[in-house]
């Protein structure tokens, strides 16, 4: 389905251009245009901006410090703030607000909504992933991260793996083992944690880019209180998927746009170096395009399902699947455009470990290129490996028969 914009969206999108207009420079050409540093400190200064403007959290009721707007009013703003090159938030916003904040005002008590949502706001509660684990990535039903109730507070011991963005979070939402007796996916329970007491512990993860956005996180005896569970206590199976759907599914309506740009600086680079002319890169830089345009087609039917009003479903997958597999199969690409470049790469590191460069960025710097070429191997694997997705949407979504598997039972079964 593909909805069509109300004339209140139309108006909307006028207010969100004027906005955009008074609060950048006349000169801005988008984030992707500065350097590091620079970029660091405009998304702090933005965010400010747009707390303060009630623009961080659009689709949140404004009671708990949002927007109140529809989710078409949201899609519109992420539209405009991709075209125009600036960020919706600060690094850790897809995981505060995003994810949990989702999560919380959808599942969490009235005491959550008012204590959690105007901190992740405000800023003051900065927040990570505790999901997979050095023996159940792929498998997150198989975790075993165990928290024992001890009075008041759960006493939490085990690891987690590939923490995005961890090192920069003062809270993980995490998910733990509280009954190893029962079947693996009913013993698990979602709980908010405090990262800054003793017990925690965070050790960066150097990728092949070189950088380290990924992050070990070590929980020895870490405390944390009974109130600060999500849903019911062993229920916590159904909370963590209804996240993974908002991680999944809320940005499948924009993730086009940057996808886009992306492609047109790849052609440029074909083009300018002559690679355009060879009939085989001319029609993968074809194929590149047809690609982002189902992809906003995609977008446009979960964004549908959104103005159902429903809890994300399990055919989020889909939309991970396709740009995960399809950044990869692009970046590729890239490196045979770029050729002989692509061995001795120059220019400004890649802008995100896990999307394109934003708008601004130049097209010939191969750094970037090579980087998001490593980075994007990545992508297959983190939030739900492929294999995960397509089991997901054959037995979620078709209704296919259900693969047989070695370590069915309880969780204590299968580890003895």
């Amino acid at each position: 389905m593909r909805p069509e914009p109300t004339a209140e969206a139309n108006a909307y999108r006028e207010e969100v251009k004027a906005f955009l207009a008074a609060q950048l420079p006349p000169s801005w050409e988008g984030i992707g245009s500065l350097d590091a540093p620079e970029a660091d400190r405009f998304t702090d200064e933005w965010r400010q901006t747009l707390y303060t403007s009630g623009m961080l959290a659009p689709s949140w009721p404004t009671e708990y410090g949002g927007g109140g707007l529809t989710q078409v009013e949201q899609v519109v703003v992420a539209e405009e703030f991709a075209k125009a090159g600036v960020p919706t938030g600060g690094p850790n916003d897809a995981f505060g607000i995003t994810m949990l904040g989702n999560t919380l005002i959808k599942l969490g008590t009235e005491s959550q909504k008012r204590d959690y949502l105007p901190r992740i706001l405000s800023g003051e509660q900065v927040w990570c992933q505790g999901y997979s684990e050095p023996n159940a990535g792929s498998d997150l039903g198989n975790l075993g991260t165990r928290a024992v109730l001890d009075g008041d507070e759960w006493v939490v011991n085990g690891q987690k793996i590939w923490t995005s963005a961890g090192h920069l979070a003062n809270w993980i939402f995490v998910l733990t083992r509280t009954d190893p007796d029962t079947t693996k996916h009913k013993g698990i329970t979602f709980m908010l944690c405090p990262m800054d007491q003793p017990g925690v512990e965070v050790r960066p993860i150097r990728m092949i880019s070189g950088g380290s956005d990924f992050n070990e996180v070590f929980f020895t005896d870490a405390r944390v209180p009974k109130e600060n569970i999500v849903g019911e206590v062993n229920g916590g199976w159904m909370v963590a998927m209804s996240l993974l759907g908002f991680e999944r599914g809320a940005s499948a309506a924009t993730n086009h746009i940057a996808y886009e740009t992306e492609v047109a600086r790849l052609i440029e680079v074909a083009q300018a170096n002559g690679k355009a002319n060879d009939p085989v890169i001319r029609q993968r830089l074809a194929a590149a395009h047809t690609k982002v345009t189902i992809m906003k087609l995609n977008g446009m039917r979960v964004l549908t399902r959104f103005l159902t009003g429903d809890l994300p479903g399990p055919d989020a997958a889909i939309s991970k699947l396709y740009w995960s597999e399809y950044h990869r199969e692009v970046t590729e690409l890239a490196l045979d455009v770029l050729g002989a470049e692509a061995m001795a790469p120059r220019g400004k590191p890649a802008w995100s470990v896990f999307r394109p460069d934003p708008i601004g960025s130049d097209a010939f710097n191969t750094q970037a290129w090579v980087e998001s070429f490593f980075n994007a191997r990545a992508g297959t694997i983190y939030a739900g490996t492929s294999e995960v997705q397509r089991n997901i949407m054959g037995e979620m979504v078709l209704g296919l028969p259900k693969e047989p598997r070695s370590d069915a039972g309880t969780w204590a079964e299968t580890k003895s």
